[in-house]
């Protein structure tokens, strides 16, 4: 991409990050108890030096909200100018950790940690600014401002509270009424708020700044505190912000489709702006989501607009403080109020309930508010702990009565001998003489549980019943039993593939629908079953929309690797997609609905090799009579130069990508940057699949390795 060409994006990015930064530090910095010039120095130099440096090009950094707390007591129990030498050494601890390449290392710490973390920070933040925001002082505690909230909103009637309830409004108000992004929230409703301020000649305390700010910076002074306590104050600033960064940078990495983060080159990046920043007076720079996320909308290129948006703070510091100054402090705080509520995330909480996380989640939260941040760490790092050693040594126990004295047991999970007492029990409980099938579904069996079903195994034998033992998976019971003579024959697992290769033919004849259901529920069912209860419970998300043809043959979830809730599929001959207008409007609800209500972000069209439709085509749709000639007349296809039916095949996925965009819906979203269409080819007999050139009209192999 051209300086130009990248400049011409990258300029009008930066402008929109830069009014939506100066409110957010202003606002961090008062909620932090620091100088506001700190945070306008963390801003200018988490922009221009991570934005020279750093390994995410379009993620942006600067104060952060997430690190708010920590600051806080860090000022309150060293004083400021020892912060500003802690958030140096910190810096220095970062780009050690980037220099032993253990960026990633810090995203082994459980997600569901991390986001409590910030979910508590976040109410923190909130409890202690909407004290600001209704004209009073904020407690050092969160129990404290939550103590004193209801007093405070009785005895709150000055104009802080206009101007701070004015600014949320503003706040949740403006993004439904005005589209652009040119003009962000945060900026509208600070000066919306300063000019009512204004408006109302309110006496409402204001921003307060230095009359020369490069004469006026705060030198960093080493704190007067033993070498431990240093210690920990500098880790957990190092640690934490390395953590929010880097988390920071793989979510910026989904919403573009640019060059990924270099997590190491990052970290160095980050480290080398807190070392900086510390040096000059400024608070610890983190990478942010809210202004990265605002980076990658405004359609920012490259690196330039991080850069680009620290230089216009620094400038605007320096020529126009005075208008900064009569920014109401009510305001930022009211800024603050709502971007600490927005750190709990309903979508976050969703995701760790269907992943059983949310125990995590809320330890963390809740103890990051009651406590402090280290200890609300620590108590979310122990359940996290507990919850992997509880699903460790849990397992699910079936057992389901059949006809004629037979029985299915089924044992999902993972089997050890804490939980051999109920296994036990479970199988005490089958009448003798019967016929069982235990099915085992385990990703780990220790020698005591094996003995246990051995044993009893053995003992139902002999007492005139029959059992027999098969595996889904990773053959835990039959390892074990391999060694002793006559035992442990397991019966085979159903692998994927037709009726006929599972069943003999007779029975494949008469009832192969029924008998693949019953195997389903005994065999596939519990291991998908956590899986389909999210889905039914949450709905369907999917990420394609993937038309291909009725062939038998063609089974899309095993080409595409995927499972349920992964592809919203339309099958029919020849995987054809009429024009819009055409008559067809099966194939256009299908469309509409997966583009306007699923928000799919691909729609492909994949053809295969062999396809009948095609080979019909190719001898004359027009001679074909009934539903099906008047259906292949609606392909559109001209296979008049085709050479061999590959080349038909191929020439009928593109025609098929140009019918699509005869769709307004798939117009529209197209050229917003939220659709993508794409062509697929699929050889039957090599089980291959080949990207289709819509241009061209031809295949091109998918490499194995990509």
């Amino acid at each position: 991409m051209s300086v130009l060409k990248a400049l011409r994006h990258d300029v009008p990015a930066s402008i929109v990050v830069f009014l939506i930064a100066i409110p957010l530090s202003l606002g961090i910095a008062a909620a932090s108890g620091a100088p506001l010039m700190a945070g306008l120095i963390a801003a200018v130099v988490g922009g221009v030096v991570v934005g020279l440096f750093g390994g995410a090009p379009l993620q942006v950094s600067g104060p952060a909200a997430g690190l708010t707390v920590i600051v806080a007591g860090t000022i309150a129990t060293y004083g400021f100018a020892a912060t500003a030498a802690i958030v140096a050494l910190a810096g220095g601890v970062q780009i050690v950790l980037g220099l032993a390449r253990l960026g990633r290392a810090a995203l082994a710490l459980s997600p569901a940690v991390v986001h409590g973390m910030l979910a508590g920070i976040g109410l923190v933040i909130a409890l202690s600014q909407v004290h600001v925001l209704l004209g009073g002082d904020a407690q050092g505690e969160a129990w404290k401002n939550l103590r004193d909230l209801p007093a405070q909103i009785v005895g709150s009637h000055s104009h802080s509270t206009l101007i701070g309830l004015l600014t949320i409004g503003v706040l949740l108000l403006w993004p439904r009424l005005v589209k652009t992004s040119l003009l962000p929230a945060a900026l509208a409703a600070v000066v919306i708020a300063t000019g009512a301020a204004a408006a109302m000649g309110s006496d409402a305390k204001r921003v307060d700044l230095p009359d020369a700010p490069l004469a006026e910076l705060a030198l960093p002074r080493w704190p007067d505190a033993g070498p431990g306590q240093i210690a920990v104050a500098v880790l957990t600033i190092a640690l934490v912000a390395s953590i929010e960064s880097l988390l920071s940078a793989v979510a910026v990495d989904r919403m573009h489709d640019g060059p990924r983060a270099n997590l190491n080159r990052e970290l160095v990046a980050q480290g080398a702006a807190n070392a900086t920043s510390g040096l000059l007076g400024g608070l610890p720079v983190t990478g942010v989501i809210v202004r990265s996320s605002t980076n990658v909308a405004a359609g920012a290129k490259t690196r330039n607009s991080a850069i680009l948006h620290g230089l216009w703070i620094a400038l605007f510091v320096l020529l126009c403080a005075p208008l900064l100054e009569t920014i109401p402090m009510a305001a930022l705080a009211a800024v603050l109020v709502v971007v600490g509520l927005r750190l709990i995330s309903l979508a976050q909480i969703r995701t760790y309930a269907r992943h059983r996380e949310l125990p995590t989640y809320v330890v963390t939260a809740v103890g990051v508010v009651a406590t402090d941040l280290l200890t609300g760490v620590g108590m979310g790092l122990a359940a996290a702990v507990l919850m992997m050693l509880w699903r460790l040594v849990r397992c699910e126990i079936r057992v389901v009565p059949g006809d004629d004295s037979t029985w299915t047991v089924t044992i999902s999970g993972t089997l050890a001998f804490v939980g051999s007492g109920r296994v036990a029990r479970a199988l005490a409980g089958i009448p003798e003489g019967g016929t069982v099938a235990v099915h085992l579904h385990l990703d780990y069996l220790d020698h005591g549980a094996f003995q246990v079903i051995q044993d009893w195994r053995e003992a139902y034998g002999k007492s005139g019943g029959t059992v027999t033992v098969r595996e889904t998976h990773d053959g835990w019971f039959q390892r074990a039993t391999s060694g002793r003579l006559g035992e442990g024959k397991t019966a085979p697992p159903r692998r994927f593939g037709s009726w006929t290769q599972w069943q003999d033919r007779d029975r494949q004849r008469r009832d192969a629908m029924e008998a693949g259901i019953r195997e389903f529920e005994r065999s596939v069912a519990p291991l998908v079953r956590p899986h389909l209860a999210g889905l039914a419970r949450d709905g369907q998300q999917p990420e394609q929309l993937f038309i291909t043809c009725a062939d038998s043959r063609l089974v899309p979830n095993l080409i595409t690797t995927s499972g349920p809730g992964d592809l919203f599929c339309l099958r029919n001959v020849g995987n054809i997609v009429p024009p819009y207008g055409s008559g067809d409007t099966s194939v256009g609800a299908s469309i509409e609905f997966a583009v306007n209500v699923l928000k799919v972000s691909t729609i492909t069209v994949c053809g295969h090799s062999g396809c009948g439709a095609v080979q019909a085509l190719m001898k004359g749709a027009a001679t074909i009579d009934g539903s099906l000639g008047a259906w292949l007349r609606l392909s559109g296809a001209d296979f008049a130069e085709c050479d061999g039916e590959e080349h038909c095949v191929t020439a009928n996925v593109a025609q098929q990508l140009v019918n699509l965009r005869t769709y307004p819906v798939v117009r529209e979203a197209e050229a917003a940057g939220r659709l993508t269409l794409t062509g697929l080819y699929f050889d039957l007999a090599e089980a291959r699949m080949y990207a289709v050139d819509p241009a061209r009209r031809v295949r091109e192999p998918i490499p194995v390795d990509a």
